[in-house]
């Protein structure tokens, strides 16, 4: 019996030591912090990304308004709520892309700033936002992400396309809301045309020039590109990430 105990203890440490040799290992091998994010554009690569993110056991951000899919249907409609529910059960983060895809024109002449909605009610049309109504645009994405997954949106938000001023960005934080865009190596390019940017250009390009804290983005579908991005590049991408010793990590950045 002393025997059969004594066996046991030492195997039982034999694994606890493995694991944290294991660990300590990954630790270290892990250098840089990568942050994947993806707005949702048409949503016709959506659970293509999904599925690739869960098999490579990334976490990633997802930046949403309320675009017309590739189903005719809107992506924050309630046929999209099992998707937006599993991605929260998953453990991805959220941010407000603007709930209409308002993109920033100009400064206003009056402490206000100029947007068109590409969808919407007001769709195509230049239209004026003060701090109020430009808040209630960020923040009605969270109201809705709420009323699909119980779950609120980190507090941040991007800008589409990436168009702001400083009275954009100001506009935002003064709603609660910091803003993130992306780093030049991390516009992973899937808007492009794929003839003069095909899929394999995309993914040697990202693959060598990204850097330790950098943001990409892509989307979770996109009109204009014949090749999809996924899964020709964003797989392999990652496979490529991790042997250059990054993690991934969700956003908004931690303080080190």
């Amino acid at each position: 019996m002393y025997w059969n105990t004594s066996l046991a203890r030492l195997i039982a440490l034999i694994v606890l030591a493995t694991c944290c040799s294991l660990a300590f290992a990954q630790e270290n091998h892990c250098k840089k912090t990568v942050y994947l994010t993806f707005d949702t554009g048409n949503m016709s690569v959506a659970q293509t990304i999904a599925d690739i993110l869960k098999r490579q056991n990334i976490k990633a951000t997802f930046f949403l308004a309320n675009e017309k899919t590739y189903r005719g249907d809107f992506s924050l409609d309630d046929s999209w709520q099992s998707y937006w529910q599993d991605r929260v059960r998953e453990g991805h983060h959220f941010g407000s892309h603007t709930y209409d895809h308002l993109y920033f024109v100009k400064d206003g002449a009056s402490g206000e700033i100029l947007a068109k909605p590409q969808f919407g009610p007001k769709a195509g049309v230049v239209t004026l936002y003060n701090e109020a109504s430009y808040c209630r645009e960020i923040r009605r994405v969270d109201d809705r992400f709420k009323e699909l997954t119980g779950s609120s949106l980190q507090k941040i938000w991007r800008a589409p396309g990436g168009k702001t001023s400083p009275r954009s960005i100001r506009m935002g934080s003064q709603c609660g809301y910091q803003h993130f865009g992306w780093n030049a190596a991390g516009f992973l390019g899937d808007e492009l045309s794929s003839q003069t940017h095909p899929n394999q250009m995309l993914l040697d390009k990202a693959s060598s020039q990204l850097q330790d804290g950098d943001i990409t983005m892509a989307h979770l579908g996109i009109w204009s590109r014949k090749d999809p991005w996924a899964p020709a590049v964003l797989e392999q991408l990652i496979v490529n990430l991790k042997a250059r010793s990054f993690c991934f990590a969700t956003l908004p950045k931690l303080d080190k």
